[in-house]
């Protein structure tokens, strides 16, 4: 193995879009959209035009247009269209003559530049030959009867289309490393069919350029690169960026890896699932091949075609998981709610907490005793897992398919217990519901060692290079369950929700819990004391002396001062409404409820008119469905939903259309409402952080919030003894459901 000292990360530092360079079967230059001046020219544009590259730089377009026999006006008109209806990608490929030849010109916009690209034509008789071929994939992806079968077909149809000796669909591991699926190729290659490849052999850059450009193709491995030229006044520091570009070149790491296998040109086609890379179509040939813009095109319409029948048949299995497990955790539920005994209702009745996920085994450590079913380690390393988790996190639960990475003492018992799926109930009291998977011995057949070697350089720093050997490598692979879903996942947080509302009515008077809430209740008020005597007075004295300085003054200050001065001001704003926030949290616990039936129906609509006003300069529906009273604080009640939808469309903001859908229904011995948006979503991996005061989630960092508004709403839940749970996916929305007890609180 190579030592953690060595740097094996150069790959992904590498800036493979600003190499500088594009691929030589081609030609590039770059202009700027108001002038339509050349600012960059690949070297080799004089083969295409017949003038230096150098002659062209800073120099207006119509300079390359005079010098070939295009007219001398349609391409500047045809960009002049194109830049007022931002329809690149609708143009693309323009077929134009130069000189008397046939080009493909592929054209883009990006960082203030537009890049114009020609590239050879392909045989025009394959276009009706390609479109025979797309109707024939569409049938057998609705034909395909298994996953396997499917891209089985597509890998075949791609080859076809494009003519490379060896298709293959390569999918990503949770770890990014890869795994050949599928594979069409001549009768002569040696199958790769099954090898793994490691996560460096295709380094982050690269896998964030791929959800970005979908195909991407070398057509010579050996050519010589045209490198390219910038005009006399262009920042040395502003390479041109190529993320866009279909011509760009190939870093020499690349290079040579390809050279290792013996391949001279390569094509690969992006696979997504729900906007994220999951997999690739890798073409490989082992001569020089180019297929033109069109023939990409075809193949690309398959992969996305593979990727929509993908996410078609992942969210039908996840749905069906998801309302199995949701059945069950409502059995438990309801036995939770009949026996008020927690012990019995998830150990001992018919349906136990083992049955709410695909676990083998299941513990219950509560009261001090341990309760166990299926296959789990024993009473002794299930107490020792505990302890230790009362240290190592902070968050309500755990979910991991590689527990010994993160508690060694696990390897002893992985045979039972290598994944692990946990939740807090009390900390504090050490009680803990745990799932565990079995380990699942894998045989991972590499593609060559994984390990790169280490090589070297003159000045000294050790770096890896590719790998010279592509021999099958076996490997076993140990400590590793299979991994739990977000369907799992998402029915265990409910089942914590359920399991503590019990807990709570239970013991609510004698629990250790109760004392230590007291103790942050004392160190809440003298902290509410700080905030509202020492923080607000100063604060609203900067806020006052900057207004009087900019009202004063402004006129006298340079607009970046004025500027300045507007964010302090904004600042201050925003501090203050975060002190309210806190001030509220603090005072809630300790506020006496006045409960009232309440009218829903009135409560919701003034709500959404307030929404609406503030979210008035984008497309935001906020549909309001049945609207059962509730018995709860006016004022809290106001306070939750208004956080609930706020939140709502506020993570709608990327959406064409922003929809927050809410909702309520009665049973017989609770009020629930849902509150569910179409929003930007979040993984339900970091569930554990989404009541904590002042915890946000990653995707949400870019969203205006203090970290506060979920808190308040979990604390108003809890007031009034009921329950508040969610289900999210990344891009598919989010939806919480808060229960009210029909009888009110005391």
């Amino acid at each position: 193995m190579i030592p953690e000292s060595f740097d094996l990360t150069n790959c992904d530092r590498e800036p493979i879009h600003i190499l500088g360079h594009i691929q030589s079967h081609g030609y590039l230059i770059a202009i700027q959209p108001d002038t339509y001046s050349i600012v960059h020219a690949s070297e080799n544009i004089s083969d295409l035009v017949g003038i230096p590259a150098a002659g062209l730089l800073g120099q207006p377009i119509d300079t390359l247009l005079t010098a070939t026999d295009l007219p001398a006006n349609s391409l500047i008109e045809l960009l002049n269209v194109t830049r007022r209806n931002e329809s690149w990608e609708s143009l693309n490929p323009h077929r134009m003559t130069v000189n008397g030849k046939s080009w493909n010109l592929i054209m883009h916009q990006h960082q203030h530049l537009v890049l114009l690209e020609w590239e050879p034509v392909g045989d025009d008789r394959n276009t009706l030959i390609n479109q025979q071929l797309i109707s024939q994939a569409l049938t057998e992806v609705q034909s395909s009867r298994t996953l396997a079968e499917l891209l089985q077909n597509t890998a075949r149809r791609v080859k076809t289309i494009i003519g490379f000796d060896r298709v293959m669909v390569y999918q990503f591991n949770e770890d990014w490393h890869g795994r050949v699926v599928a594979e069409e190729k001549d009768e002569h290659l040696e199958p790769f069919l099954g090898l793994h490849y490691p996560a460096s052999d295709i380094p982050r850059q690269a896998r964030e350029l791929y959800t970005i450009n979908l195909v991407r193709l070398i057509a010579d491995v050996s050519s010589v690169p045209s490198p390219i030229l910038s005009a006399p006044d262009w920042p040395v520091d502003k390479p041109l960026d190529l993320t866009h570009s279909v011509l760009r070149a190939v870093s020499p790491v690349h290079i040579q890896y390809l050279k290792n296998m013996g391949v001279q040109a390569s094509m690969s086609i992006s696979l997504l699932y729900r906007g994220k890379l999951w997999g690739l179509i890798s073409c490989h040939n082992s001569t020089p091949h180019f297929s033109d813009f069109t023939a990409r095109q075809a193949a690309k319409f398959v992969s996305q075609l593979l990727s929509a029948a993908l996410e078609f048949r992942k969210d039908k299995e996840d749905q069906t998981n998801l309302l199995q497990y949701q059945q069950t955790g409502q059995q438990l539920h309801e036995q939770l709610l009949i026996s008020d005994d927690v012990v019995r209702a998830l150990t001992k009745l018919p349906v136990t907490a083992l049955d709410v996920t695909d676990a083998t085994g299941a513990a219950l450590v509560f009261n001090n005793k341990v309760y166990r079913l299926g296959q789990t380690p024993d009473e002794k390393a299930i107490r020792a897992l505990t302890d230790w988790m009362g240290t190592a996190t902070t968050e309500s639960f755990l979910e991991t398919n590689r527990l010994p990475a993160l508690y060694p003492p696990a390897e002893e018992f992985r045979a039972v217990g290598a994944g692990l799926l946990a939740i807090v109930l009390s900390r504090e009291l050490n009680e803990y519901l745990l799932w565990f998977k079995p380990e699942q011995v894998q045989q991972v057949t590499w593609a060559g060692n994984p390990d790169k070697p280490v090589t070297v350089d003159d000045d000294g720093m050790r770096r890896l290079s590719p790998r010279t050997s592509f021999a099958a490598w076996t490997e076993i692979v140990r400590n590793t369950s299979s991994p739990w879903t977000e369907a799992e996942i998402s029915v265990v947080v409910k089942l914590r929700e359920d399991i503590l509302q019990i807990v709570t009515r239970q013991a609510n008077e004698i629990r250790l819990l109760n004392q230590r809430l007291q103790l942050a209740y004392d160190e809440l008020d003298a902290f509410s004391y700080t905030v509202s005597h020492d923080l607000r007075t100063p604060l609203s004295s900067i806020r006052c002396y900057a207004e009087i300085l900019l009202e004063e003054y402004g006129e006298d200050f340079t607009p970046d001062a004025q500027a300045l001065f507007q964010k302090v001001i904004d600042s201050t704003e925003r501090m203050r409404r975060l002190i309210r926030h806190i001030l509220y949290y603090s005072r809630m616990g300790r506020t006496e409820l006045d409960t009232q039936t309440i009218n829903m129906k009135q409560l919701l609509e003034g709500i959404r008119e307030e929404i609406l006003v503030t979210e008035k300069d984008r497309s935001l529906r906020i549909e309001i469905g049945d609207t059962p009273p509730i018995v709860a604080d006016p004022t809290m009640a106001l306070q939750l939903f208004t956080n609930l939808l706020s939140n709502a469309a506020k993570y709608t903001q990327l959406a064409h259309e922003g929809i927050v859908r809410v909702k309520g229904h009665q049973t017989d011995g609770e009020v629930i409402y849902s509150v569910e948006d179409n929003g930007i979503g979040f993984d339900m991996k970091q569930a554990g952080k989404m009541f904590d005061l002042f915890k946000r989630l990653e995707n949400a960092r870019n969203f205006e919030g203090s970290g506060v508004g979920l808190a308040i709403v979990k604390r108003i839940v809890n007031r009034h003894q009921g329950k508040i749970w969610f289900h999210s996916e990344p891009n598919q929305g989010t939806v919480f459901h808060v229960s009210f007890p029909v009888t009110p609180a005391d």
